[in-house]
């Protein structure tokens, strides 16, 4: 990027030179006239470790220093965005500040909740998770403190000399010497988006950087600019958007050797005195090595091979072995990656996600259970969900209630340890097969038992290698596996049915909405604008067409000289095609349109019903309830919520009760378009219920309490809906349940429909249907009584049958075979009967086609051989194990042969 993006006034104005660094080459900007490096790693090493640069701060002391210095200097002070990104649908987690306005503020589309405004936003990202704990510095979850400022050209707010001028005068602000600080020049992009940045370097250490965002992929009328041998041209918008690393501030004010002691220090501690390693705390060596460590880590890549690297470093430089650093060291690594796991999990499942198999709740699960591994490690003397727990305290302003949490944590550990029981067998089957082809087990094969069935990778490792496998699992592995799964993955497209008209419908007006103007009127007149392919386009229309889980409407056109059927109505931007049959329409024609009545309304109840369901949901499963599908119907319709375990009969009764105490309430159900922006800072974001709605205006939709945006067609109040009655529960995936339910009259059906099922339950046994539940437990308890009746008169006949069975003996083994017509269970029965007694079983049964069974109690017999030779023979095949094996074949003519055949081969294997 050119140097006179990066010459500033300010600059030029407070002395700085502009220096290229004789390590790595990077353009920097200094104060100091002698410096010679960057001030960046690996150029120099951290040197605030034991010599703080700015004064003393805990964490909520710093975050309180930066929001009110920038509240001084005329920004607005925000609440943080949750960690869940539930207002992009290209990202799970917020992985930083400006994540926060993107994409509709940074393109324009919407105004900035303020401008300029500050905030501190808790961000995660993953993508280094393996190198927690071991660096000293990098964290899951960190705070970014931030202050952005959206220009103009109508409005300029203020740009980069004002934005390092500001960053000088808060690092002022909380002690530091300006003397020390470097402007380290390097152009950022990303995201389809690029501009200047420096970096700002303090001790060794990075503690913020300030993007200037001006420039972006798409082409404009003016000159672009190449970045990185990418073109990228002038935006409308400049956009100043800083970073400043919270906990990196608190390190730098502190000086401890790992930046886990300065963010978590009575953390550490009770984690250090869980595993029994308090000692460590006063031991000057372990304070030595975890510095050193720090220092050398903050100058490496760490990652891979290069772990080794820095712990033979450390190693050399205090004159220990490596194993023997490595026994000190390893533990508390882990210490700090609990430290930092703990909180993360306390803002994911605080701001509501579920741990599962799926989105962001995948990234929970995977958090989660390396935080218990570790645990197990260390025999900790801790529960995770108490460890939890406390970080939210010390957070504190979380949507999930803790009860919910700790519940959610129980489960999750529960599930982790049938996991484990589970995975030895998976995980051996694998390896023996690996092992059988003298090859190792390919680390594809490691994320698959990771990914489908939640395997550890050192599980796999461990039990690999007892089943005499070899296995490498990268020092990376779970970095990787947070990579794969940290963004939205664009599902595969179908071929798109509106394709052939869509280049057609460009050129037509837009469709005036009567749906949404007259939602309660079937009637409507208006003329056709265009008709081809059996698609008539209209002037205006009541015919809602299919969007949001909610299907088209259906009706007739009438003109004055025929009358068509619409099968189904579509949008194709913002015009609507309504798909006709029973005859052509012209241009111009004058239309009577006529709603499907009864069809639109239950659609309606149903739709309305859809979020009556799920605020009863949220108040009796919790706050973390949060839609993951819904598909609306005129008879029944379900929605699909996200919930950490099944839903209990007794929690889908009090669903069920909530809602119709919604209904008979007759809330007023109230639709607004409002402003993005606003309706997101009234509403928060469980407003995207159904996913994200572009544009600068959203529809919002509240039924009592419950807000949502929402294009579908509702009710007047909620007393319209008539009852509703979730006729099932259903566990679809992981972590997403399903309701099932009818409203309005659909639900008076379903009620009908299962009364007379009860009644002619009852009439069946001949009761009053509140006699039905006493009755059918009696005739099940009788039933379980005459099958175990049945079963010894079974086993009585089968004791019958081996008497006349004799059989002969074979070198003191008894082997019976012979045709007994006997039921296929009893076959089997009567030929263990023998195997137990160390004897040799071959039966067929000719009751209808041929049933064969082998049984085998001595080593010499191969059972599943026998059957497969003798079913081959009469037209079959059979298999199984060597004790026990059963076929089957449609020759009976044959039957004599191959019992016969098989005979032979028992004798022959048994002499050997």
């Amino acid at each position: 990027m050119l140097e006179e993006e990066y010459t500033l006034d300010y600059f030029r104005s407070q002395g700085f030179e502009r220096k290229v660094c004789k390590s790595c080459g990077a353009a920097f900007w200094t104060r100091d006239p002698e410096q010679e490096l960057c001030g960046d790693a690996p150029c120099v090493t951290y040197n605030f470790i034991g010599n703080p640069v700015f004064k003393p701060h805990t964490v909520d002391e710093m975050r309180e220093a930066f929001l009110s210095f920038f509240e001084r200097h005329g920004h607005t002070r925000l609440e943080r965005y949750p960690v869940a990104a539930r207002w992009r649908d290209d990202i799970y987690l917020t992985i930083a500040s400006i994540a926060d306005f993107q994409p509709f503020v940074t393109s324009g589309v919407v105004p900035p909740p303020a401008n300029p405004l500050t905030i501190s936003q808790p961000c995660i990202r993953l993508n280094d998770l393996d190198s927690v704990g071991r660096s000293g510095r990098h964290l899951t979850l960190f705070e970014m403190m931030a202050h952005h400022a959206f220009n103009t050209p109508e409005e300029r707010i203020y740009w980069k000399d004002e934005t390092v001028a500001l960053c000088d005068e808060f690092i002022a602000s909380i002690g530091g010497d300006l003397s020390r600080i470097s402007y380290k020049e390097h152009p950022w992009y990303g995201g389809g988006n690029a501009g200047a940045s420096v970096e700002v370097l303090i001790g060794g250490l990075e503690v913020a950087t300030l993007v200037f965002m001006n420039l972006g992929r798409q082409k404009t009328n003016q000159l672009p600019v190449n970045v990185d041998g990418e073109l990228y041209y002038p935006m409308r918008l400049q956009i100043v958007d800083t970073g400043y690393g919270l906990e990196r501030f608190v390190w730098a004010s502190k000086g401890s050797p790992t930046i886990y002691d300065a963010v978590f220090p009575e953390m550490v501690s009770r984690l250090m005195r869980s595993a029994h390693l308090e000692n460590l705390l006063d031991s000057p060596e372990f304070m030595k090595i975890m510095g050193l460590s720090a220092r050398f880590a903050g100058v490496m890549d760490i990652s891979g091979t290069n772990l080794y690297n820095l712990r033979k470093k450390v190693a050399d430089a205090i004159g220990v072995p490596v194993e023997r650093l490595e026994r000190i060291v390893v533990p508390i690594e882990k210490i700090y990656s609990i430290a930092d796991h703990t909180r993360c999990l306390a803002y994911m499942l605080g701001d509501c996600i579920v741990p599962s198999n799926v989105r962001e709740g995948y990234l929970a699960r995977l958090v989660l259970r390396r935080t218990l591994r570790m645990m197990n490690d260390l025999s900790m003397d801790e529960d995770l969900a108490d460890l939890v727990e406390a970080q939210m305290q010390v957070v504190g302003d979380f949507s999930q209630d803790v009860d919910v949490v700790r519940e959610i944590v129980a489960s999750e550990e529960a599930r982790y340890a049938g996991t484990l029981e589970r995975g030895t067998r998976i995980v051996q089957k694998i390896a023996r097969n690996y092992r059988a082809k003298s090859s190792r087990v390919p680390l594809a094969e490691v994320i698959t038992l990771y990914d489908s069935h939640g395997i550890p990778p050192e599980m796999v490792k461990e039990v690999a290698a007892a089943e005499g496998a070899v296995v490498e699992i990268p020092d990376n592995f779970y970095s990787l596996i947070a990579d794969i799964h940290s963004e939205a993955q664009k599902e595969a497209e179908g071929a798109d049915p509106l394709a052939p008209y869509r280049e057609r419908a460009a050129t037509l007006p837009p469709t005036k909405k009567l749906y949404y103007e007259l939602p309660c009127e079937v009637e409507f007149e208006a003329m056709v604008l265009d008709y081809f392919d059996g698609m008539a386009v209209l002037d205006q229309t009541l015919f809602y067409p299919e969007g949001g889980g909610q299907p088209s409407d259906t009706g007739t056109l009438v003109t004055s000289e025929s009358m068509v059927r619409v099968e189904e109505a579509a949008k194709i931007g913002e015009v609507i095609l309504h798909r006709v049959t029973g005859g052509p329409l012209k241009r111009g024609d004058r239309v009577k349109g006529m709603v499907d009545e009864e069809r639109r309304l239950s659609l309606m109840r149903h739709h309305t019903a859809t979020h009556v369901l799920l605020h009863a949901a949220k108040k009796v499963l919790g706050a973390h309830v949060h839609q993951a599908g819904a598909q609306k119907g005129s008879e029944t319709s379900r929605l699909d919520v996200r919930h950490y375990r099944h839903i209990t009969p007794d929690e889908l009764r009090r669903i069920e009760i909530e809602a119709n105490r919604m209904v008979m309430a007759d809330l007023p159900v109230y639709i607004c378009i409002e402003e993005r922006t606003k309706a997101e800072q009234k509403y928060g974001f469980d407003l995207y219920q159904g996913g994200v709605p572009p544009g600068r205006e959203i529809r919002t939709v509240q039924v009592g309490a419950e807000v949502q945006a929402c294009a579908g067609t509702h009710v007047r109040a909620t007393g319209e809906i008539g009852p509703i009655r979730v006729i099932g529960v259903e566990h679809i995936q992981d972590g997403v349940e399903r309701l099932v339910f009818a409203a309005g009259l659909a639900a008076v059906y379903a009620i009908q429909r299962m009364a007379d099922i009860l009644g002619a339950s009852a009439d069946v046994v001949s009761v009053q249907p509140e006699n039905l539940p006493a009755t059918v437990t009696r005739f099940f308890s009788e039933w379980k009584e005459q099958k175990k009746e049945i079963e010894r008169l079974r086993k009585s006949a089968v004791d019958l049958r081996m008497q006349h069975l004799a059989g002969e003996v074979v070198d003191g083994v008894r082997v019976v075979v012979g045709q007994v017509d006997a039921a296929p269970k009893e076959l089997v029965a009567l030929a263990t009967s023998v195997a137990d007694e160390g004897g040799v079983a071959l039966f067929a049964s000719a009751d209808g086609n041929v049933k064969v069974v082998a049984t085998s109690g001595v080593p010499a017999v191969n059972a599943a051989d026998i059957v497969r030779e003798v079913c081959s023979i009469i037209g079959g095949k059979g298999g199984g194990k060597p004790t026990l094996a059963q076929g089957a074949g449609s020759d009976v003519a044959r039957l004599g042969q191959a019992l016969e055949h098989g005979r032979s081969r028992i004798l022959e294997a048994l002499h050997g």
